[in-house]
Formats: C-alpha cells, sequence, structure tokens
C-alpha cells in the first residue's frame, strides 16, 4: 500500500508492522520511518500525529478470509478495532481501511461490519465501503479486496464514482514478466523448487486454471490472462505453476488446458509423476511483478519471507488508485504538497 500511496504524492510520518523482516525491507527501499512489534503498544504514541491529512492500513485479514478457517475467536481479527482506536487518536482528514473481501460481503461478518460502519461513523466520518477487483487497476491478478474509506471534511457517498474513473486496462502476466530474464538467471534467480506432481483425484471447474489438477494449493496461471490471487503461503506446494515454454513461445501448445481438456472428455488421471519438465512454480521476481511492485524493490530476509510479504501485500497499482481517489478529495480544499499520513 505504501508504493502506491507514496506515488500518488503523500509522506509517510510514521508506519508499523509485526514481522521484523517486512520492517527492514520497508526500510531498506527508504518508505519512511518504521517501527516493528505489537501496533497496539503504540497506540498512546500517535496523538503526536493528530489531524494528519491521512491514516491508512491493512488490519490482518487471516481471520476473515474464505481462505483460512473463518474463525470468529481469531485474535488477528481483532486489530481492526486497533485500527478504529488509531482513527479515534489522529483525528486524521481521511482514513483508508484494507482488508479481504468477505468482510465486507459474508453475512457470517455482517454483525461485525455493522459495529464497524457504527464505530467509525460516530467518530464523525462519512464512509465509503468498496470491493476492488486488482485487474480493474493495472495488476494482471484476479484479487478482490476490500477498501473502507472516511472521509471527515468530504462526502463519500460519491468515493466510487471517483474510483471508477481511476479504472485502467491491466497488462497480461506475459506483458508483466517481459522485463525478467528467464527463470534462474540475471534479474531472475530467486526460484522455487517445490516438487511440481499430478492429482490422482482432480477437482475440475470450467477454467482450466481453476480447480485442482496438481497436488497442493497452487494453482496454474493464465500466462495471456491474469493471475489468481497470490497467498502468503507461497514458497512450497502453493507457489502458482507456470509453463516456461508456453512463456517463452506464445503460439506453443498450453499443456494445463490439453490436460483439462482431456479430463473433461473422460480421460483418466495421468500418474502424479507425468508432469511435463517446462512446468515450474513462479519466481520471488515474477511473484513481484502480478503484484506490480517497481523493478527496482529490495527484499530482505529469505525467500520463505520474501513470498510471504509479498503474498501479503496489496497490489501497488490498486493502492494507487486508491489513494489517488482519496487525494481527489483532500485537494478540493487546496492541500499543498508533500501531503501527510500515518500508516
Amino acid at each position: 500500500m505504501d508504493i502506491g500511496f507514496k506515488k500518488a504524492g503523500f509522506q509517510t510520518l510514521w508506519a508499523n508492522d509485526f514481522n521484523e523482516v517486512a520492517c527492514e525491507t520497508y526500510a531498506a527501499n527508504k518508505l519512511g520511518p518504521i517501527v516493528a512489534g505489537d501496533v497496539n503498544q503504540y497506540l498512546p504514541q500517535l496523538q503526536k500525529f493528530e489531524g494528519v491529512d491521512l491514516l491508512f492500513g491493512g488490519p490482518p485479514c487471516q481471520g476473515f478470509s474464505v481462505a483460512g478457517k473463518m474463525n470468529p475467536e481469531d485474535e488477528r481479527s481483532e486489530l481492526v478495532w486497533s485500527y478504529v482506536e488509531a482513527v479515534r487518536i489522529v483525528r486524521p482528514r481521511a482514513f483508508v481501511m484494507e482488508n479481504v473481501k468477505a468482510l465486507a460481503s459474508l453475512e457470517k461478518w455482517g454483525a461485525v461490519r455493522k459495529k464497524l460502519i457504527k464505530a467509525l461513523t460516530e467518530l464523525g466520518y462519512s464512509l465509503s465501503l468498496n470491493v476492488l477487483n486488482a485487474t480493474d487497476y493495472g495488476v494482471p491478478q484476479k484479487r478482490e479486496r476490500m477498501f473502507l474509506v472516511g472521509l471527515q471534511d468530504s462526502d463519500a457517498s460519491n468515493f466510487d464514482s471517483v474510483l471508477r474513473k481511476k479504472k485502467k486496462k491491466s497488462p497480461t502476466v506475459r506483458q508483466a514478466f517481459k522485463h525478467l530474464d528467464k527463470a534462474g538467471t540475471g534479474n531472475n534467480q530467486r526460484v522455487c523448487n517445490a516438487e511440481i506432481s499430478l492429482a490422482a483425484n482432480p477437482i475440475l471447474r470450467k477454467s482450466p486454471y481453476a480447480g485442482m489438477l496438481f497436488n497442493g494449493a497452487g494453482r496454474p496461471i493464465h500466462i495471456d490472462g491474469y493471475a489468481l490471487t497470490l497467498p502468503a503461503s507461497m514458497g512450497g506446494n502453493k507457489t502458482p505453476i507456470i509453463d516456461d515454454l508456453l512463456l517463452g513461445d506464445a503460439s506453443a501448445e498450453d499443456w494445463v488446458v490439453k490436460y483439462h481438456r482431456h479430463l473433461m472428455d473422460g480421460g483418466q488421471p495421468y500418474s502424479w509423476k507425468d508432469v511435463p519438465a517446462h512446468l515450474r512454480r513462479i519466481t520471488v521476481d515474477e511473484a513481484l511483478a502480478i503484484q506490480t511492485f517497481p523493478a527496482s524493490f529490495i527484499l530482505t530476509g529469505g525467500k520463505s519471507a520474501a513470498y510471504r510479504m509479498i503474498g501479503n501485500a496489496v497490489p501497488c497499482n490498486l493502492a494507487f488508485a486508491v489513494a489517488e481517489s482519496v487525494k481527489h478529495y483532500l485537494m478540493s480544499e487546496e492541500i499543498d504538497f508533500p501531503m501527510k499520513l500515518a500508516v
């Protein structure tokens, strides 16, 4: 998110993350000052940022996500209330809270959603709840996320119309990889060596890139389309799969499509080990490209930490579109740049 907001002209005054490696990465990219640890211990310190233009963040989403256990007692879900407390202390002119689509749309979380909206409205904010798909904002990835936006001095009822004006055509995965060298070489050396094997009892969907053709949760990627959501659990057999032969030659036959057609026509699953050598897991740098990180972005820590940080991130281009939309309201009151924010 910070990369997108910085690109839109905001200046970071303070940031926090629980993960120390994420904080090291943040500092290495000179995004601003950041502290590591439980955000709750820092909340009293935020008083000094009272009245800043913007506060934004993404409280942990695992407790709300359909990809997890959706446990109402998950302690990570309590951090949305820490975010509300940060809004109460800082009283920014605007705020942006990011989370998974489920928090915005599932009836299971209806009571939480209602309580959240009530608490923030009572703090004096006009709210706009939006579910955005990253593919509408220049990201080659089908990734839907909730953005709850609050405005103190403006009516947020038309915020969605401002967001729509920020839509842009997304590149395909192939186009997003154009600046990268062959996997394992040059600027694309951080490979994932997790084995790829075929499922004995594949689960079929209409699309060959959905369902479960392979063991593990790593789905194949549509090179001339968009990737499915990159998970934070990448680095092993949950890392998406790509066809190197097809990536190098657009006219080559798509093996995944061929195998899917074979199964849909009633054919028997192949042996678990009958995976062609040209299928592999995506690299760290390819994952960065799918999330629209700049090519110069620095990742500290090992490969596992790198995949986790990438999977946990908000796509930079999506964050930029949201930041530009918030700026539209703040700039209507002739605020000089660089604008200030607290994270």
